[in-house]
């Protein structure tokens, strides 16, 4: 029998959390056990399988030997859960500026205004005023949002699209932007479809798109992270949770053991019904791995227990999801991203003159005719937040890392960090004299992530499991690969939500997450979408 709201609040008193992982899900969980929850702070721990904490959102390395960070999450308006949460954390730069808030003045002050989101093979910037659609493309558009999910199941992109609409202006923009492959599910395409739609009329420019102030991991991991340590709440790195023990013939799920690995030592954790177990399941940079300025990254590792674990406690469970739909096709998750340090403003010099605007202000720059279908962005300096003067860092990334390059004869897997470098200079396209200057001041770190996309593959609606399961006692799933309706993958928001629904739902709290933003039942949203579908 599950418990009453009230008896359940009075047992937080008594209760403990356990959680697995410590990315931003984990960390968001902890925060809304606290602040809605009624937990105490040193009744929460987190067990990180990594030394450190951030899970995804992640940024290291050194002036010296290069910075690195696998990836960079864009924010927009309606994340709701997230700002949400982070409107009560406040900014390692100032106390009493919270981090939603420096988010927002961010955009007012230094929003994005692309003018070159795509660049041709000549090195032109493409017009893109146009998404490129032919009648069948806006018909097929059409037909996919309006389809209902369930008539995609197990379907592609592919399934739902003719060959022209996977050379459109929109496309080029849509994929990059997303980090989609047409072999993608199709169900997962109409979510953002639906999700984003709202974001048409300005997508080109990126206008609407929000950014943190730093990268992720300064503005939102480390301010979150000392949130929670100064409430007491203990993160245990270098920690694997092995296994689960559920009670048996229990009414319900019910979590009464946690198996813990570490420093070479097995123990093996009492769980009583009215704590908490909240599993990060799964993990789309796991096995990533980085190479250097002169060395290719190395093939992918095994996987991590945020796979295995998944996989154990599924077995025999169809209410547990199936993580083998996820973690079994790495060809078709994989892309490559790549970090580059700059010790002279040559680069960036000339990039904001190509692109005609000042560097943070001119969003993502793809190559349409690039092998790897590379993308470049250079956000506002500093990225890091102890980056010295005079040091630049931009980022980019290939979604076909596969392929042999169009100036370097070799997949991007097998390159080094130069070697990428000498390929985006091959599609801008600088004079001699100005790349040989990038080449000599610039260190490049590599980073292949065979899992990246995985949350994008081919799926049935019942392979992902629900946030609680049903009669669930003590047990959720919190992250990238739990079930939220109508709400979209690969995004902070998404692994935000789930650890909002996961407490709100296993303490019945009447505290709920506010609902996913549908600007596709808005009729002027929908007209606006249109317009721009039609646009030549």
């Amino acid at each position: 029998m599950v418990p009453d709201r009230s008896a359940r609040t009075r047992s937080c008193v008594m209760a403990k959390a356990y959680l697995v992982g410590s990315g931003i899900a984990a960390l968001a969980a902890a925060t809304f056990l606290i602040r809605d929850g009624g937990f105490d702070g040193a009744d929460i721990h987190l067990f990180e399988e990594q030394h450190t904490v951030g899970g995804s959102l992640d940024a290291g390395g050194s002036v010296d030997a290069g910075y690195s960070m696998r990836g960079g999450r864009m924010f927009e308006a309606e994340f709701r859960c997230t700002y949400d949460l982070l409107s009560a954390i406040p900014t390692l730069d100032d106390p009493a500026v919270s981090v939603t808030e420096e988010i927002l003045a961010g955009h007012e002050e230094f929003a994005w205004d692309d003018v070159a989101r795509l660049v041709d093979g000549d090195g032109k910037i493409v017009d893109t005023a146009s998404m490129g659609f032919s009648e069948r493309d806006r018909l097929e558009l059409v037909r996919c949002l309006a389809s209902p999910e369930g008539h995609l199941d197990g379907k592609r992109i592919t399934d739902c699209f003719g060959e022209h609409f996977f050379t459109t202006n929109f496309w080029f923009m849509w994929c990059t932007t997303f980090a989609f492959q047409p072999w993608h599910s199709a169900i997962e395409f109409r979510r953002y479809l639906r999700r984003f739609i709202h974001l048409f009329p300005e997508f080109a420019s990126m206008s609407g798109i929000h950014r943190t102030r730093y990268n992720q991991y300064d503005s939102i991991v480390r301010p979150l992270t000392a949130w929670l340590r100064e409430r007491g709440v203990t993160v245990h790195t270098g920690s694997r949770v092995t296994d689960l023990g559920f009670t048996p013939g229990h009414h319900g799920t019910t979590v009464e053991t946690l198996r813990v690995s570490h420093g070479g030592r097995d123990e093996k954790i009492t769980v009583a019904p009215e704590d908490l177990v909240l599993v990060t399941n799964g993990s789309m940079t796991d096995a990533s791995g980085l190479g250097s300025h002169t060395t290719a990254p190395p093939p992918p590792g095994h996987r991590s227990q945020a796979w295995l674990l998944w996989h154990r406690i599924a077995r025999g469970r169809e209410d547990f999801g199936n993580p083998a739909v996820f973690d079994k096709h790495v060809k078709e998750s994989r892309w490559e991203s790549f970090t580059v340090t700059a010790k002279d403003p040559v680069f960036l010099d000339a990039l904001a003159e190509f692109a005609g605007r000042e560097t943070g202000r001119g969003g993502l720059m793809t190559f349409t005719d690039s092998n790897w279908l590379l993308t470049i962005v250079a956000n506002r300096q500093p990225v890091y937040r102890d980056q010295p003067e005079g040091v630049s860092v931009w980022w980019g990334y290939g979604l076909f890392p596969g392929r042999a390059g169009n100036h370097t004869p070799k997949p991007m897997t097998m390159c080094s960090g130069r070697e990428i470098l000498e390929e985006v200079l091959h599609h801008l396209h600088f004079d001699e004299s100005q790349a040989a200057r990038v080449l000599e001041t610039s260190t490049v770190v590599p980073c292949l992530m065979p899992y990246i996309t995985s949350q994008f593959l081919v799926r049935r609606r019942e392979d992902r499991p629900h946030v609680v399961p049903e009669g669930s006692v003590n047990l959720a799933f919190i992250g990238q690969f739990a079930e939220v309706p109508d709400d979209v993958v690969f995004t902070v928001e998404y692994s935000v939500r789930t650890a909002w629904t996961s407490v709100a739902r296993l303490l019945h709290l009447d505290r709920q997450p506010p609902a996913v933003y549908k600007g596709h039942h808005d009729p002027r949203v929908l007209a606006a979408a249109l317009e721009t579908m039609h646009r030549r």
